[in-house]
């Protein structure tokens, strides 16, 4: 897979993308995050990227002129299988968003700043619109960074053990059950005997028990998609 960022602060996204599994992925050849500059397709002498709304109001708005070159220049290269806009008003992003995403080859997520883009952006390019909470943040970056992490960590041999993110939070609707390891007793706080029986049947039982107990404690709205 490849995942092309195009953002006009690129210093926000390197240093993430070069550490544990992300950084593991790359090295294995599963998976490629390349970080694009949207100044280094600017036409403006001094690289400006962004410029008043029409109609007046407060907040300065991406220009379409650079966001429209980086995006057919990399169409000119490899076809794309989503570009993606990260927005506040985008569908909230899901675990089973991040399954669908994880099986495509290329994919462009274009980081908003400022008060957005221009709406030409999103009429002309856009395939879908991601949001990852209801809540407002300086820019798309970190909500790139989200989602990029979230969908690369669930290719086929990323993750050391490839089981690992079909046991995650989210991934049948049921939050994950509580987790122990060594060593079996902390201070008389000890480790349910269930899990030292070795008896896999019985474990996997009762972490699907404590599945539902977490989620209906902490998460109740899941239930109702876990039981449709």
């Amino acid at each position: 897979m490849r995942i092309d960022i195009i953002t006009c602060v690129p210093s926000l996204l390197t240093s993430f993308f070069s550490h544990s599994i992300l950084d593991r992925a790359y090295r294995k050849g599963y998976a490629e995050v390349v970080v694009h500059d949207l100044r280094d397709y600017s036409t403006h002498k001094h690289k400006q990227v962004d410029d008043y709304a029409f109609g007046g109001g407060a907040g300065m708005v991406l220009k379409i002129e650079p966001i429209a070159a980086v995006i057919r220049k990399l169409q000119s290269e490899r076809s794309y299988d989503e570009i993606i806009y990260m927005t506040p008003d985008g569908a909230r992003f899901d675990q089973p968003t991040a399954n669908r995403l994880s099986l495509l080859k290329n994919i462009i997520l274009l980081c908003g700043h400022y008060k957005g883009v221009d709406q030409r952006v999103r009429d002309l390019f856009i395939t879908r619109e991601i949001s990852i909470g209801d809540y407002v943040l300086s820019g798309g970056e970190i909500p790139a960074a989200v989602v990029a992490d979230s969908v690369i960590r669930l290719i086929p041999g990323v993750l050391n053990d490839e089981t690992s993110a079909l046991s995650d939070s989210f991934q049948d609707n049921l939050l994950a059950p509580p987790v122990y390891t060594r060593p079996a007793e902390f201070e008389g706080h000890k480790v349910p005997e269930i899990l030292l029986s070795g008896h896999e049947a019985h474990i996997e039982a009762w972490r699907m028990e404590q599945s539902l107990l977490h989620t209906q404690k902490r998460r109740p709205d899941l239930l109702k998609d876990h039981n449709n």
